[in-house]
């Protein structure tokens, strides 16, 4: 059998089975703090060699255990490796932001492994080795515990999850119309264009809902079981409200405050820029919608404080607990319309709401319709295997909070520093 290039295993259980692109960004977040200045001024000092001397005369060496999970301890030199196999590739700053996260991991995994155990579900040594045999020599040596994790999880999905009484075969479906819009007036308008037959579902829906999901399918999600909808379009409340409504009877707008959209409104106001019209000082607010920018702006022409509604309305997180107060360092920052009125309008003007479909919001309202319930439906393959994925993850959640579980970890700041410069100076 050909070896596989060089690939690596999945190298960690994701909650709502993420897809590897997302959880790589994840991993990838940077996180700066004190202790990057510290790595960088002990390099800049003293030099790699540091953590021979700084390390030892206070810790135990590589062999020291730095993490317990029930009865099964890993220990140092444990804990670099796989710290050098999540953050391979990055920076020391991306690493950095990887301690904490490789700490779960580990626990995470002997956690699956022991419970796994407990269900008479096991992956052998011969199974892994012959897993490994399509991965590279090095890989294998050092990483066998990620693919016998990886193994793991598929055969829970696999027999335990796939299980009826875990994740049933049938259940009461609905089909379910749905479209997401930016505010309650929208919401009215585009129903009352509805009821009055003017335009159809799927028309209005591909033009104007803002969830990517009810817009490519025209705003027909078809027959669903409740538990699918939550995790494919990221929202309770259209779930709640579809299993909940009276069938054939069209909603009336729907308030989800929390569900998110690609598109803002900006109030701007500029107070002064340099004189290549690079630079701005603004006042800004971003709004959810057009009908709440309207509402805000005419609050600001009647003569109420900017700080104060920007502080309670705004979302624009680098501005909003600074009263409005921002600056634009560069153009680009945001969308082309954003830059034309910071640059280009007069001083101390109010701008009118500027959409901008480059930023995230949240908050809208849905409009939904079930034109069919069936009883005992069988449940469609990519829907049941949401639902397994969704159990199998609620089930590792549960595996930390569960009494009879000890997990500890020793390691400190410091000793996740020295990782860190061991790592690099080896």
């Amino acid at each position: 059998m050909a070896k596989k290039e060089a690939e690596k295993p999945k190298r960690e259980l994701t909650k709502r089975q993420l897809s590897r692109g997302q959880q790589q960004k994840k991993r990838q977040r940077i996180i700066l703090g004190s202790g990057i200045l510290v790595i960088v001024a002990v390099l800049s000092i003293v030099g790699a060699g540091f953590y021979n001397r700084w390390y030892i005369p206070e810790y135990k060496p590589l062999h020291q255990t730095v993490i317990k999970v029930n009865d099964t301890k890993f220990n140092m030199n444990y804990y670099i490796k796989m710290l050098k196999y999540y953050g391979s590739g990055m920076s020391v700053q991306q690493m950095y932001s990887l301690v904490d996260d490789v700490v779960t991991a580990i626990e995470r995994d002997e956690l699956i492994r022991q419970e796994a155990m407990a269900l008479g579900i096991t992956v052998s040594d011969k199974e892994v080795d012959e897993e490994l045999k399509s991965y590279d020599s090095q890989l294998s040596k050092d990483y066998r515990d990620v693919v016998r994790t990886q193994m793991l999880v598929n055969r829970l999905s696999d027999e335990y999850f796939d299980q009826p009484q875990q994740v049933p075969v049938f259940a009461e479906q609905r089909h379910i119309l749905a479209m997401f819009l930016e505010s309650e007036s929208q919401a009215n308008e585009v129903r009352a264009k509805l009821e009055a037959g003017e335009k159809g579902f799927a028309e209005l829906a591909s033009e104007l809902s803002l969830d990517s999901i009810c817009k490519a399918k025209e705003g027909d999600l078809g027959w669903r079981p409740e538990g699918v909808l939550s995790l494919l379009i990221g929202s309770s409340i259209l779930e709640e409200n579809a299993f909940s409504c009276e069938v054939g009877v069209l909603s009336q707008p729907i308030l989800d405050e929390t569900k998110a959209k690609m598109v803002g409104y900006w109030l701007i106001e500029v107070e002064s820029r340099d004189e290549e019209a690079t630079e701005a000082s603004v006042k800004v607010m971003l709004l959810g919608s057009e009908q709440e920018a309207n509402e805000v702006r005419a609050r600001l022409e009647a003569g109420e404080d900017f700080a104060t509604l920007a502080e309670k309305f705004s979302q624009h997180a680098d501005s909003k607990d600074e009263g409005g107060e921002f600056e634009v360092t560069a153009k680009g920052m945001y969308g082309a319309a954003f830059d034309e009125f910071v640059f280009s309008s007069e001083l101390s003007v109010l701008s009118q709401p500027i959409p901008d479909d480059t930023v995230s919001t949240e908050g809208g309202y849905w409009l939904i319709k079930v034109t069919q319930v069936a009883d005992n439906m069988e449940i469609e393959k990519d829907d049941r295997d949401l639902l397994k994925a969704d159990a199998l993850n609620k089930w590792v959640e549960g595996l930390f909070d569960d009494p009879k579980n000890k997990v500890v970890s020793y390691l400190d700041d410091a000793k996740k520093q020295w990782a860190i410069l061991y790592i690099i100076g080896g």
